[in-house]
């Protein structure tokens, strides 16, 4: 048997740390967040017509940051993170 070893990059532990405090981090740092992850992975925004509030603040989030290239929205994304961490 053999095992594929898979370095995490400093973005990938920043999503996973996301992902284990999301109940923890303040609504306006998720929407900041969410936007750099879609434009980090060349995701667009899917509208949702049952939440078209939620939805026009994820949208103005992503179109605020729309500007940024994938490696910068990934440094931005983890330097967010590292922030929220020392306040946690």
């Amino acid at each position: 048997m053999s095992y594929v070893v898979v370095d995490k990059t400093a973005f990938d532990e920043a999503v996973e740390w996301v992902n284990e405090n999301f109940t923890e981090i303040p609504k306006d740092d998720l929407l900041r967040l969410y936007a750099y992850y879609k434009i980090a992975n060349g995701m667009r925004h899917e509208q949702n017509n049952k939440q078209p509030i939620v939805s026009a603040f994820k949208a103005n989030a992503i179109m605020q940051v729309s500007h940024l290239s994938t490696d910068i929205a990934q440094e931005r994304y983890s330097a967010l993170v590292e922030k929220l961490k020392q306040t946690d």
